[in-house]
C-alpha cells in the first residue's frame, strides 16, 4: 500500500484508550462556482477512493476495537456524524488486520474527517494502527 501523507487519518498510532485520530483531513472550503448553483459534498461518490486502516502492532488487554470514520463542518468534532464503523475482537487485532471498509463511503457530507477508534472493556496495554488515504489496497 502508498499512503498519501497528507491524507493519513493515523501513522502506527498507539490506540489504548478511545481517542481520535493524530489527524484530520481538511476537504476544504466548500461553495457555488461562478454563475451556477450550490455544489452538493459527498466524497465517496464518483470513482471509488481507496482507504485502508490496518492494525500494525499487535493489541492486548481491551475487548474491542471500534473504528469509525467521521466527519464534521468543523476541525473541533463538536457534533461528528459517522459514516460507518466496524468492531474488531481482540483475537482479531493482530499485526496486518485490516477494516472491511476498502474505499472511502458515500455520506461524507462535511468538511473535515477523521478516524475514530473506541475501546471496549480495559483499556490497550499494547496497540497501533494506521489509516488513511492509499493508491490501492493490496487484499491477498
Amino acid at each position: 500500500m502508498i499512503f498519501s501523507k497528507n491524507q493519513t487519518f493515523s501513522d502506527a498510532q498507539a490506540v489504548t484508550a478511545t481517542a481520535a485520530s493524530t489527524n484530520i483531513i481538511d476537504t476544504g472550503a466548500f461553495g457555488t462556482p461562478h454563475g451556477g448553483n450550490a455544489l452538493a459534498r459527498d466524497l465517496g461518490k464518483g470513482t471509488p477512493i481507496p482507504f485502508l486502516a490496518q492494525v500494525t502492532v499487535d493489541f492486548a488487554t481491551l475487548t474491542s476495537l471500534k473504528f469509525s470514520l467521521q466527519c464534521d463542518d468543523n476541525s473541533g468534532f463538536s457534533s461528528p456524524k459517522t459514516v460507518v464503523e466496524q468492531t474488531i475482537a481482540l483475537a482479531d487485532l493482530k499485526a496486518g488486520k485490516q477494516v472491511a471498509f476498502q474505499v472511502l463511503p458515500n455520506d461524507i457530507t462535511e468538511r473535515y474527517v477523521r478516524m475514530y477508534y473506541t475501546v471496549a472493556g480495559s483499556n490497550a496495554t499494547a496497540g497501533k494502527v494506521t489509516a488513511g488515504v492509499t493508491m490501492g489496497n493490496q487484499t491477498n
